[in-house]
Formats: structure tokens, sequence, C-alpha cells
């Protein structure tokens, strides 16, 4: 089992860390799309928590697994895909330099002056992400943020495959 759950853990990370770099620059440059596509690389990564339950369930224990057995399976391979994507998110940061939380507040400050926001309200945005920034610039803090934004999708789709899959009708293994 635990073979299998760091094989597709890694398998669902380095598809994960390949579509965050091809969608690196959506994901900064074109707001709501971008985070779109960014939730949509990470359950398109993480589908190989299914096919990994999916596995366990029809080679390891005879096409019958039990939720909780399920939720484990899925939990270990979400677990490792999460940790590729902070890895690899820090990575990222190393090699361009620290510089995504600078940029990332000029463009926002930048994009709020274009739509006409008011000199206090530019203000208070300017001390909001200067305070964000000191916060991000702690390692462990920008670890723990990355992490959440895998959360949602790494708890969810385990979940959903243990619900299905506890059923042994379900996609059962072909003879």
């Amino acid at each position: 089992m635990t073979r299998l759950i760091t094989t597709y853990g890694a398998i669902a990370g380095i598809i994960e860390l390949i579509l965050l770099a091809l969608t690196m620059g959506l994901v900064a440059d074109h707001g709501m799309l971008g985070m779109v596509l960014g939730y949509l690389s990470m359950l398109i990564a993480l589908s190989l928590v299914f096919a990994g339950v999916r596995k366990y369930r029809d080679e390891h224990l005879g096409g019958v697994i039990g939720f909780g057995k399920a939720l484990g399976v899925g939990l270990g391979i979400a677990a490792i895909a999460a940790l590729f994507y902070v890895i690899g998110w820090e990575a990222w940061m190393w090699s361009t330099d620290y510089r995504f939380v600078a940029e990332f507040s000029a463009k926002a400050l930048a994009d709020m002056q274009a739509q006409g926001a008011s000199a206090a309200a530019l203000a208070q945005a300017k001390v909001d992400m200067d305070a964000f920034a000191e916060m991000y610039a702690n390692p462990v803090m920008r670890m723990a943020i990355t992490l959440t934004e895998i959360a949602p999708v790494a708890l969810l789709v385990p979940l959903i495959s243990a619900l299905l899959l506890r059923r042994p009708g379900f996609m059962p293994a072909r003879a």
C-alpha cells in the first residue's frame, strides 16, 4: 500500500507541477480565469487519487474496499501530491528571487488605480499588501498558505473517491 500511495502521489505531484508551470502566467495575469485554471489543474492531477484507490481496491483487496481504507489511501496520495505542490512553489519562488508578492502587489495596485480607486483606498491596500508581504516572507507561513491552496481539492477528491469506490459494483475490475 505504501508503494502505491507514494507512486500515485508522486505522479500526481509531478503532473501538478507541470500544470502549475504551464498556467503560472495565466494565474497571475488573468484573475478569476487564472484561479479557475489553477484549481482545474489541481483537479486533473488529483484524479490520480481515484485511479490509485481503484487500483488498490481491485488488485490488492479483491474488488472490495471500505470507506475508511479508501479514504486513507486517497488522503495519502493527495498528501504526497500536496507536498510536491508546496515544494514546487518554493522552488519557483527561489528561482524568481522571491519577487511574486512584490509583482502581485504592484499589479493589484495598478489595477485599483486604473479602476479609479481613491487615494485612501490605494493607501490602505498598500498597507495591507505590505503586511501580507512581511508575513509571506516567513517560509513556514508561506508553505502553510501554499498548502491551503491545494487542501480543498486534496480533501474533496479522496472523499468522493472513497464514497464511490466503497461500492464493489462501481467500476469493477475487468476480468
